[in-house]
Parts: C-alpha cells; sequence; structure tokens
C-alpha cells in the first residue's frame, strides 16, 4: 500500500496545486511511482481523459510532473459552478447532476464512498500518494461536511504539510489561527509548515520563524520563493488578477473577456509567451488590441447576458466591424452565433437568447456532455487560418450544445478520438476569416497552429514578423520548478515524515 502526504493550506491559492505538482516531479526524479489525488476539485478549468471522463485541471498537470497519464481517480469528484447558484457535480469523470449548493451536502455520504475507492485504487498502484486538500482545513461551516481536507487525511492516514501563502500577508496569524480552529486530533495530523510566495532575504523571517516553531511545537519546513519565469497552469481564477494588465510588453496585444464563469483559460498560457494577452471586464479595458478571444464559460447565456450588461457586447461588435479579428472558444463560439436555444432549459432558466451574429451558426443545448479528446486537420484557408489548410491539430472537447449552419465555412475535420477514427466537422468563420469559432480546447498549445496563427495576425495589422522563441517545453517547466521547490524545502525532513507517517 502506498505512502501517503497531505498539502492543505490557510486559504484558497495558497499555492498547494503548484507545490503538489513540486513534490510530485521530486518524487518522481528520486526514483518514486508517485500520483496526484484531489478527493473534489471545485474548479472551471477542467480537461478530458484519453477515456472521455473529466476532471480537474491542475490534477492533470501534477500528472504530468509525476509523468504519469491522467485518470478520473486522481479527481473523483468535480464541481463546475454554474449561474443562478447551481452547480455541476461529476463524479468518477462523467455529469451526475446539477444542483443547488444547499443540496450538494445531501450526496456527500455517497461521494465519501467514490473518494475512498479512488484512493484505494492508486494507493494499489503507486508507491506514494501526494494529497492535496480544498481551501481551508478551518472552514468551521464545512467541516461537518467536507469530503476534501482532514476527513481525507483520516483516510488516508496521510501526514500534512500546512502551506500559508506571505505574500498577501497575515501568514503566521493563518497559520496559528488554522492549527487553533482545529481539533487536537486533527493538530496531530500537521507536521510542519511552509511559508510560500516570499518576497525577499529569507533571513529576515528567521525570527519570526522560530516565533511560529515555539508557539506551535511544529516545524517550519522551507520558505518557498515568490516565482515568476516559470510556466506552470494555475487552477484558481484568483490567478486572473495577476493577468489584467498582461504580463509582457509584446508587439501584439491579445485581449481575453473574463466572463463571469470563465472554463478553461489553461487555453491561454501558451500566448503568454510571444504575446501579451489581458484579461478584461470592462469597455473600458479592451482599448485596440489585435485580437479578441472569448473564451470557454460554464453559463453560455448567463455570461452573454453579462456581455450585454457591461457594453463590452457593443465594443466586440464595433471592433469586429472595423476589422478585429476575433476568436471564440467552446462557450465563445456558441455566442458568436445568430442564436442559442435551450428549450429543454439544461443550461439556464431562460428558452434562448439571440447571438452576437457575427457568425452564421445556431447553438441547441441538449442533456447529454460531450467529453472526448479529438486530432483534426484545418480545412480553411483564409484570414487567421491563412496557410494552414491541412495542418493536424490536437485538442479536446467539453460542451453540451451542438452548433450548426455555414456549412462552407468550417475550420475543422476531425478526423480521430482515442476510440478510433471519426469523421465530423468542427467550427465556422465568417467570409473574411477574421472571425472564428471552434468548440476545440487546447488549440493554441499546438505549437505550428499557434505561430501561424500569430504570423497570420502580424501580417493583418502590418506588424514586423518575428521568429519563434526558444520556450522551454513542459518538461523543463516541471524540472524547473522541482528545483526550486527541493532548495526552498527541508526535504530530509519532509521524506522522514514520508516514512513516519502520522505516527512520527
Amino acid at each position: 500500500m502506498a505512502k501517503t502526504l497531505m498539502i492543505q493550506g490557510t486559504s484558497s491559492s495558497a499555492g498547494k496545486s503548484v507545490l503538489v505538482a513540486a513534490l510530485c516531479r521530486i518524487l518522481k526524479q528520486d526514483g518514486w511511482r508517485v500520483v496526484p489525488f484531489k478527493a473534489q476539485n471545485m474548479a472551471l478549468n477542467s480537461f478530458v481523459t484519453e477515456e472521455g471522463g473529466e476532471m480537474g485541471r491542475a490534477q492533470v498537470v501534477q500528472a504530468e510532473a509525476a509523468g504519469i497519464k491522467p485518470s478520473v481517480d486522481m479527481n473523483p469528484v468535480l464541481l463546475k459552478p454554474e449561474a443562478d447558484s447551481r452547480c455541476q457535480v461529476i463524479v468518477q469523470g462523467k455529469v451526475a447532476a446539477t444542483i443547488s449548493a444547499d443540496s450538494y451536502y445531501r450526496f456527500t455520504p455517497s461521494l465519501l464512498e467514490v473518494v475512498e475507492s479512488s484512493l484505494q485504487r492508486l494507493r494499489a498502484a503507486y508507491e506514494v500518494v501526494v494529497i492535496e486538500g480544498a481551501g481551508s482545513p478551518a472552514e468551521i461551516n464545512l467541516k461537518e461536511r467536507e469530503i476534501a481536507n482532514m476527513r481525507v487525511a483520516k483516510l488516508a492516514r496521510a501526514p500534512v504539510l500546512l502551506v500559508g501563502d506571505i505574500d498577501k500577508g497575515g501568514v503566521f496569524a493563518s497559520l496559528v489561527g488554522t492549527l487553533e480552529l482545529l481539533t487536537e486530533e486533527e493538530r496531530a495530523y500537521i507536521k510542519g509548515f511552509i511559508i510560500n510566495k516570499f518576497r525577499g532575504e529569507p533571513k529576515l523571517l528567521q525570527p519570526a520563524l522560530e516565533f511560529l516553531e515555539q508557539r506551535t511545537s511544529k516545524p517550519v519546513l522551507g520558505v518557498v520563493p515568490y516565482f515568476r519565469g516559470i510556466s506552470i497552469a494555475q487552477e484558481d481564477s484568483v490567478y486572473l488578477d495577476e493577468r489584467r494588465e498582461g504580463q509582457s510588453s509584446n508587439d501584439l496585444d491579445i485581449v481575453v473577456i473574463r466572463l463571469p464563469h470563465i472554463s478553461n483559460y489553461d487555453d491561454f498560457d501558451p500566448l503568454e509567451e510571444e504575446a501579451r494577452v489581458r484579461y478584461v471586464t470592462s469597455p473600458r479595458e479592451l482599448g485596440s488590441p489585435h485580437l479578441i478571444i472569448l473564451p470557454g464559460t460554464k453559463s453560455t447565456i448567463s455570461d452573454l447576458g453579462y456581455l450585454r450588461r457591461s457594453g463590452l457586447a457593443d465594443e466586440v461588435l464595433r471592433l469586429a466591424e472595423a476589422g478585429t479579428p476575433i476568436i471564440g472558444i467552446c462557450g465563445g463560439y456558441q455566442m458568436l452565433g445568430r442564436s442559442i436555444l435551450d428549450t429543454g432549459r439544461v443550461e439556464s432558466s431562460k428558452e434562448g437568447d439571440l447571438g452576437l451574429g457575427l457568425l452564421d451558426v445556431v447553438t441547441s443545448f441538449a442533456a447529454e456532455k460531450s467529453t472526448r479528446q479529438v486530432k483534426a486537420k484545418v480545412l480553411a484557408d483564409q484570414g487567421l487560418l491563412k496557410g494552414m489548410k491541412g495542418q493536424v491539430v490536437v485538442g479536446y472537447e467539453i460542451h453540451m450544445g451542438q452548433t450548426s449552419g455555414a456549412e462552407d465555412a468550417v475550420c475543422f475535420q476531425v478526423l480521430e478520438t482515442p476510440q478510433g477514427a471519426v469523421e465530423y466537422y468542427d467550427g465556422t468563420t465568417n467570409t473574411l476569416g477574421t472571425v472564428l469559432g471552434t468548440y476545440m480546447h487546447g488549440l493554441f498549445h499546438n505549437f505550428g497552429f499557434r505561430q501561424a496563427l500569430l504570423a497570420n495576425l502580424r501580417q493583418h495589422w502590418g506588424l514586423p514578423q518575428r521568429r519563434a522563441g526558444d520556450v522551454a517545453g513542459r518538461e523543463t517547466q516541471y524540472d524547473r520548478l522541482a528545483a526550486l521547490v527541493r532548495d526552498s524545502l527541508d526535504m530530509a525532513a519532509v521524506y522522514r515524515i514520508l516514512e513516519e507517517g502520522i505516527d512520527g
């Protein structure tokens, strides 16, 4: 049976996901067969496995760091918030229900059985399970019903490392306060602290670290510096706040509309290496971008209403009329069409809405969810896709609607899924090829496609062409992350905790 180690945090966005990825990589480098696990994840960034199961994107990143294929056992329960205070519950990769937050807690006893089964399968197949908690273990209003923190630590008999984010301030109060709110039994599971996202000279922290250890009788296992320049996909939408103004002064300015229910925004991570990518919420922030992207959303009709109320819809239409290229991914694609029909009220309380009318297509929602990995070839050869005809790309689909119309303006022919050869069509462009919609997530992760798209954008705006940068691949990024965390933690102490377990 595998050893276990759990990372919990004093809050959301404390850095749990990235630290689990780093530990998975370190353990892999040190010769362990390691697997990540998060019992329950609430996120709109999701991924589709080869088997067609849906799971949280963070556990996919952690699996990649561990050098293994993603499996829904790594994230058996995924919650995807929707409009109208509803939540889609995905169990073992498949949609189980769409319910209110209050109703969800009636499900938790049965979900705990699913969590335990997944954990047992992983422990039987690997040597170490690195478990990620959710939010904070000290949420008083949730403790009796939670299935992601201390209840999982007890199930797995996992020693816990508690992480605090010093960048936001108050980290020592958060760490001490979290311990105070745990029961004596739960406090015994906490084997040490990690201070995360520190800017400055670590020795300046020493008096505070000594106080923390004296106050709690628990060791500080390390101080991880705040870092940039290592590209690791993030899970929390809090991360988007750091991306509002973009991270580069690059010549290309790409705007992503930050919808209230934005999903799969890791689609755009590869663009950030080669363009300025800004996430905007108002017409004032739009400016004069070279490309506008309407991203995926868990609530298309609701977010379309937001576009209109905020004035963003009018501004997007004005810029499209002036020749600004626009791309819609999944829900964003649906918004670009003439209309959206939801007669079965699958997604919202409305029967539908008019789209932005930039593409000659109509979307009808259906109860059945499409989740699959795909390989496709480019069919179009104008505008944004100029010179790409015949190019093969890979991606994945996650959607509950079907979009039809404009058969003479199709973008892609889907050739293959992991289950075998297929043949159907995806995506649409306008006549000039300057407005494009597709259901395919992960499109910009295709290097050749991304380079051709950016070259076409530069040509469209009369900007000088650039040679593709030497962007380090994901494997290199995981190695760099592992090196930084290994240097920051007392890994001998971490290994001792792993070996001794909760009895150490």
